[in-house]
């Protein structure tokens, strides 16, 4: 279930770092049952229930009207799939069908307005795949008693009926993501490639997969690997029996047989698996190497990031355009300590996602460089008053990892640099 984020307001209250992490996901949605209505038409034009934000900046026109096609085609696409649900038919739908995934929303929701248009996407893809799954909405503010039986208690949320009993949505936010975490929970927790045209049209498709490599699909390490892809909720697996196939998806692999990797659509593209063949410790393998180097945090990947394993987290806020400058020394720190520690960019102009945390460290009016980073384990902060050059991010950092610095506390003054490095332990 995915409650609508609260404001940075309500969010400044928080007394520990731990519930400003949880409660900047969610918020408990308001519920009116005296106002829900049966005598309206259906089906709405799906155009006016997905909220795609045009004020968004960057871009020239062209590249805005072109955004706005291919929406469009997806969106209309979408319209002939997504079955709009209401007090007749809801009940009726789930019943007779064996899976169905329903989105929860209200057109007020920011949330739902970003997840809309991801959920008309993965409809789309879902129906291209021949996929069981049948996608619906319902509008759980014009509905609420629909929806408070069904167990829709914020906004937005995503349930899996299967055979009539609903699972939680537990999976990724983007398009792709709710495509895997269907696929995997209707039965096709991996999917099997024999040839290289197969490889190189799954390649087009899938930025983020783990790679198995097995001569037989047989034996205790292949029943770990397709247990670690049944419990993982977020990445697709694939597996293959030809070690020429698996080299177009995992070029330097070296083994022949029982391999496991991941791919990632980032710098540090390819990990080889080199632990043992047990599901508990492959998913393990796979939370910390999952991320880039640099996790842009968004809405939607709000709550993969804040529930992630690490026990440190670096978070840089800074403008988008310094940002740029940043990332690639960010990213060449980061390396070093990959598995380690989190890194995380938010754009410091965000009010939702940076304005908490800068209130939290007592500079919330700051439009310079902050980098900060939070410890799960303790509740200090530390500051790093020199410029944030590779070699001085990596002593830091390295400092920070090994505990020794020394605490920096929020009452005391924040020097006047162009760029202040924060790394705050939580």
């Amino acid at each position: 279930m995915f409650p609508a984020k609260p404001t940075s307001r309500s969010i400044l209250f928080t007394a520990t770092i731990f519930f400003l992490l949880i409660f900047t996901i969610y918020v408990t949605a308001n519920e009116d049952p005296t106002v829900e209505t049966d005598n309206e038409g259906v089906d709405s034009d799906l155009q006016e229930l997905i909220a795609i934000d045009e004020q968004g900046g960057g871009g020239g026109e062209e590249q805005q009207q072109g955004d706005q096609q291919k929406e469009a085609e997806v969106l209309s696409k979408a319209q002939r799939i997504v079955l709009e649900l209401n007090s007749d038919n809801a009940r009726r739908v789930i019943d007779q069908n064996e899976f169905v995934l329903i989105l929860g929303y209200a057109p007020w929701c920011a949330r739902s307005a970003e997840l809309m248009p991801q959920f008309a996407e993965a409809a789309n893809k879902l129906k291209d795949l021949g996929s069981p799954v049948l996608m619906a909405k319902l509008d759980a503010e014009r509905y609420p008693k629909v929806a408070s039986t069904l167990g829709i208690k914020g906004f937005p949320t995503l349930l899996l009926f299967v055979n009539g009993t609903s699972q939680v949505y537990t999976g990724g936010f983007s398009g792709e993501d709710i495509v895997i975490w269907a696929r995997k929970k209707t039965g096709l927790p991996v999917i099997r490639i024999s040839s290289s045209v197969e490889a190189e049209d799954f390649q087009k498709k899938y930025h983020l997969f783990v790679l198995g490599l097995f001569d037989k699909f047989e034996g205790h390490d292949y029943e770990e690997f397709i247990k670690a892809a049944t419990t993982d909720n977020e990445i697709q697996f694939v597996e293959v029996s030809s070690s020429s196939v698996a080299k177009i998806l995992f070029p330097n692999i070296n083994a022949t047989d029982h391999f496991i990797g991941i791919v990632k659509s980032e710098p540090e593209k390819y990990i080889a698996y080199g632990g043992i063949f047990e599901k508990d410790t492959i998913l393990q393998f796979l939370e910390y190497n999952k991320f880039p180097l640099v996790t842009i945090l968004t809405e939607l990947n709000s709550a993969r990031v804040y529930s992630s394993p690490f026990k440190l987290q670096v978070i840089v806020f800074a403008d988008s355009d310094d940002f740029k400058n940043l990332i690639q020394p960010l990213q060449e720190v980061a390396r070093k300590f990959i598995s380690k520690i989190m890194f995380v960019y938010i754009d410091i102009a965000d009010e939702n996602q940076a304005k908490p945390f800068l209130t939290l460290l007592g500079i919330e009016d700051s439009e310079n460089t902050v980098v900060s980073a939070f410890d799960s384990r303790m509740s200090s902060k530390y500051l790093l008053e020199s410029n944030p050059t590779p070699s001085n991010m990596e002593e830091f950092c390295s400092r920070l990892l090994h505990g020794t610095l020394s605490p920096y506390f929020k009452s005391q003054p924040i020097p006047d640099n162009v760029s202040i490095i924060l790394l705050t332990v939580n």
